[in-house]
């Protein structure tokens, strides 16, 4: 996935617009890193990241 793509998706989660760039690039680095800690696929590291992105933001919009 390409960080623009990646950024886009971040936004559609609710990341800030002026952040998701940056947030997608280090999101795309900490994906490949626990695919490599875990020997498990890339794809497999992002969707568990995005996963816990989403709940972050929505506990967030939530007020929690």
């Amino acid at each position: 996935m390409q960080l623009t793509e990646l950024a886009t998706v971040l936004v559609s989660m609710g990341c800030p617009a002026d952040k998701s760039v940056e947030m997608a690039a280090q999101l795309d680095k900490r994906a490949k890193q626990l695919a490599e800690q875990k020997n498990a696929p890339y794809d497999t590291a992002m969707l568990h990241l995005l996963s816990l992105m989403k709940q972050g933001w929505a506990a967030k919009e939530k007020g929690w």
